[in-house]
């Protein structure tokens, strides 16, 4: 397994060197460089598993006619050895690069059909001056192509097994494809084409050849597979005897995998297909077959579980482990929704492509853990889509019948499906009684977006089994799957191998009658008998498919205040795609448990975090829930230490950072601790040890008192009244964003004050805006009133998601808080300290909520009215507030 990258056409080392570093994580083991010196330029990263000492890349013939770069595993390369040995060739490595290459320069382009296995190959023939870039018949390992003209005339052509390659050449500006993006929002679909999320940027197709010749670029099939599994005629039937062979065949499709000089493991999820490929090297390294070596006396095994989940699969795991007939050591990896925030910015650049929703982070995990104790993983990829895995083959195979007119069968099956089919009517019933309320996506997609592409359309294959199983192999289901494992196995230098894929073993499952996929509500029949005896009898009959995802809905409802952070963010609003005000409406009855659709908003929050890595230029976003540390005794960015006031002189206002507050904190202590420990930082300060010999107080931001005591609110736990509603549209929204200008701020309001108080502060203030008197309402409302903030968009998070109450009985609590920190004060510090204040400070103005100091309230106000507190991402919610002597 490895990276390869390159560009025909115009090109230099310097580029190159950048593409390879990009893919660096894809072959740690060693990289090289080939350049024609004008027209073809490649570049590689090994990960060595095979002839490990000879096998460097770029390969070249000796006679330098033909130079290649080589990514996957060819199976059969042994074989094809023999074959080529035979008919003349030498070979100077025991690796499949060189059997691939010389494979090319004895049958030509009919060489890549002859491949049983994993690859993308480019070679160039310096004869001819052709180049061919090939990717195998099932699309397993990745090329992306961006065909760049230049001003001059030029054209080039760039290719990479990963987006990020084709990149860092520099010759293509990431852009979004809106055609992508609408399919995968509208449809649940991205795979389905040669376009990607990137404009200008495609994939090669599964089993598709290109052919680069002096400047012209052709693109065709080198196999017809996939219309062989389609043709028509006579099919076998499904007996023992076919059941024996493919039981056969696929034991040798994993056996097969096992090559290689370095650990092989396995995933298991606990489903049938990846049960099965352990089970089988379990049998296999008991009749010591060729190859089980690298597995090692013990099969390491990797799984996810999620205990007290109901996605967990660690009884099913466990069982497979107790019935193997090897030792196997499971390693079990248990995902969690905090590791899953802390991953997610490296899961999406990992991944490049937004994903169909969050399961492919299990497997993230999964390869994490893993690359610790194997360097290739062998997994059940590819087994639902061969043999009709997912509940809605039984519909389109239903249907098939019907069309048929077999009805007797059509009948048996219904019968035989009725447990299946009910999961389904579950459902639908769930949402006709309004338990589950669906999520229109329409709704969710900007009208004019929308509008633009309403030609699109998605519509699979509805009553051909076989015509539906080949569409999501090569198109709809599988290759998403693929590329998935792809980059989570290479994210972290490992090969995953996918032993189902093997394209002799579905020529032969296609030539079995439809019974060997569906027969009497069973599907993967043909699978169920080969490993019965094998796998526990739990496995073997089991319906309900988990395989490597996350429990979603428990996660969503765990972190939903970081994805509600991010819908709520301005980035997202401005995007062409959304209609966020919907979008934040559906979430919010997500988190109320009126719908459960998590799939939508995974959709749209991983567009939104793919565009921010991607495509937005760097340093657009500010993480919200973290800032920088600033310099102990240094302003806020844009304020000053000190102040001169007509009341007070010149004062100094040191604002103090500190972490997050929570409800429930002992706020008493912890500012108190601040406190303390800044007139101990500042006695030992050479240039403010003397600061504290003036005059002191402590200001504090009602913010946190009103945190610590439970009085602020995420937006979603407020439920806004009709009256709340209707009074929020007549405030006048300040440029500091807060106020009650919001639905749930004007109901804290009425729930704080009463509605009558309110309607009658509502109409003074009309009255009040008539005359030229202001601030009518809040002398009426009052201040509790005054002090109630809702969400702003740059504080750090709850605050940018929350609206918050005046702190309870705020003069108490800076009473309470003065007498605190006077008891952990330094002697020195308590002689001239003067007590606390809880204040509400913005760009507009202070207003004291409480106080136990000497300063009057007008002095305290006049000494922040600039705000040195700041109300953005500082954390700097305390101030000490010094007062020099006249003088000093």
């Amino acid at each position: 397994m490895c990276g390869i990258a390159g560009v025909f056409g115009a090109h230099d080392e310097a580029m190159l060197k950048r593409m390879g570093d990009s893919i660096a994580h894809r072959g740690p083991d060693g990289e090289g460089i080939y350049s024609d010196g004008a027209n073809v330029g490649y570049a590689h990263r090994r990960l060595a598993i095979i002839d490990r000492a000879h096998g460097d890349q770029p390969f070249v013939t000796e006679d330098g006619r033909y130079a290649a770069v080589y990514n996957g595993e060819v199976y059969n390369y042994r074989e094809l050895m023999a074959e080529l040995e035979a008919l003349g060739h030498t070979f100077r490595t025991a690796c499949d690069t060189e059997v691939v290459v010389r494979a090319f320069a004895e049958w030509g382009e009919s060489a890549f059909d002859r491949f049983n296995g994993m690859f993308a190959v480019a070679i160039h023939d310096t004869e001819t001056g052709k180049s061919y870039l090939a990717r195998d018949h099932f699309g397993i390992k990745p090329i992306y192509l961006a065909s760049v003209d230049g001003l001059d005339g030029s054209h080039r052509l760039v290719f990479g097994s990963e987006i990020k390659a084709v990149l860092a050449s520099g010759l293509v500006e990431a852009a979004p494809d809106e055609v992508t993006l609408y399919r995968y929002l509208r449809f649940r679909i991205h795979e389905d084409s040669d376009r990607t999320f990137f404009a200008g940027i495609e994939k090669v197709r599964p089993g598709e050849l290109v052919v680069v010749d002096h400047g012209t670029v052709e693109r065709r099939m080198f196999t017809t597979l996939r219309e062989d599994l389609l043709a028509d005629g006579p099919r076998s039937p499904f007996t023992k005897d076919t059941t024996k062979e493919f039981k056969e065949r696929l034991t040798e499709a994993i056996r097969m995998r096992l090559v290689g000089e370095v650990p092989v493991g396995t995933a298991l999820s606990g489903g049938l297909d990846s049960s099965t490929v352990v089970a089988v090297i379990s049998k296999l390294m008991k009749q010591h077959a060729q190859d089980v070596e690298s597995v090692g006396s013990t099969q390491n095994s990797f799984s996810a579980v999620f205990p007290g989940s109901v996605n967990d699969e660690e009884r099913y795991v466990d069982a497979v482990i107790a019935k193997a007939e090897g030792p196997v050591d499971c390693h079990k990896i248990k995902p969690n929704p905090d590791e899953f925030l802390e991953d997610l910015a490296d899961f999406v650049r990992t991944q490049e492509e937004p994903t169909i929703s969050t399961g492919p982070y299990a497997q993230y995990k999964v390869m994490q853990e893993a690359t610790k104790h194997v360097t290739v993983l062998l997994d059940g990829q590819g087994a639902d889509e061969m043999m009709a895995g997912y509940l809605p083959y039984y519909f389109v195979y239903l249907r098939q019948l019907r069309k048929e007119k077999q009805y007797a069968k059509l009948m048996r099956e219904v019968v035989s499906s009725t447990d299946v089919l009910s999961r389904y009517g579950k459902q639908v019933v769930r949402g006709k009684l309004g338990l589950d309320k669906p999520v229109d996506i329409r709704q969710m997609l900007d009208k004019g977006f929308a509008k633009q592409h309403k030609g699109e359309t998605f519509s699979p294959v509805p009553d051909d089994l076989r015509a539906r199983l080949v569409e999501d192999i090569f198109a709809n289901s599988l290759p998403s799957l693929l590329r998935y494992e792809d980059r989570n196995t290479m994210r972290f230098s490992l090969e995953g191998r996918v032993p189902f894929l093997d394209f002799t073993l579905l020529r032969f499952l296609f030539t079995l009658e439809p019974e060997a996929i569906i027969k009497q509500g069973w599907n993967k029949k043909v699978l169920r008998d080969s490993v019965r005896g094998l796998l526990p009898d739990t496995i073997v009959d089991r319906r309900n498919k988990i395989g490597f995802t996350t429990p979603e809905r428990e996660w969503f409802l765990r972190i939903k205040n970081h994805v509600h952070t991010v819908f709520r963010s301005d980035s997202f609003g401005s995007r062409p795609y959304f209609d966020q005000a919907s979008v934040l409406r559906a979430f919010e009855e997500f988190i109320a448990g009126k719908n459960s659709d998590t799939m939508l908003f995974w959709r749209m929050l991983n567009v939104e975090l793919w565009l921010r890595t991607f495509v937005d230029p760097p340093g657009t976003h500010i993480d919200s829930t973290t800032s920088a540390a600033k310099e102990y005794f240094a302003a806020n960015p844009g304020k000053d230490i000190a102040i001169t006031t007509a009341s007070s002189g010149r004062v100094l206002r040191y604002p103090i950072q500190t972490d997050a507050f929570a409800k429930g904190d002992d706020f008493h202590t912890k500012i108190s601790e601040y406190g303390a420990e800044f007139a101990t930082r500042a006695a030992e300060s050479d240039d403010h040890a003397e600061a504290l010999n003036s005059p002191w107080f402590l200001a504090v931001s009602e913010k946190v008192v009103a945190i610590s005591q439970g009085r602020s609110y995420f937006l979603w736990e407020i439920k806004p009244s009709f009256a709340a509603r209707k009074l929020q549209k007549f405030v006048v929204r300040t440029p500091a964003g807060i106020g009650l200008g919001s639905p749930e701020t004007m109901q804290l309001a009425i729930q704080e004050a009463g509605l009558a108080r309110i309607v009658a502060a509502s109409a003074a203030g009309a009255v009040g805006k008539v005359v030229g008197r202001k601030g009518l309402f809040y002398q009426l409302a009052g201040p509790a009133v005054r002090a109630i903030d809702g969400p702003t968009q740059y504080s750090l998070y709850p605050s940018n998601v929350s609206a918050k109450l005046a702190p309870a009985d705020p003069g108490k609590a800076a009473a309470e808080l003065a007498d605190r920190l006077r008891r952990v004060l330094p002697k020195q510090a308590a002689d001239t300290f003067q007590g606390v204040a809880i204040i509400d400070a913005n760009d507009l103005g202070c207003n004291i909520l409480g106080q136990a100091t000497t300063v009057s309230e007008e002095r305290i106000a006049e000494m922040f009215k600039d705000n040195p507190l700041g109300q953005g991402a500082q954390r700097t919610p305390l101030a000490v507030v010094v007062m020099p002597k006249q003088g000093s």
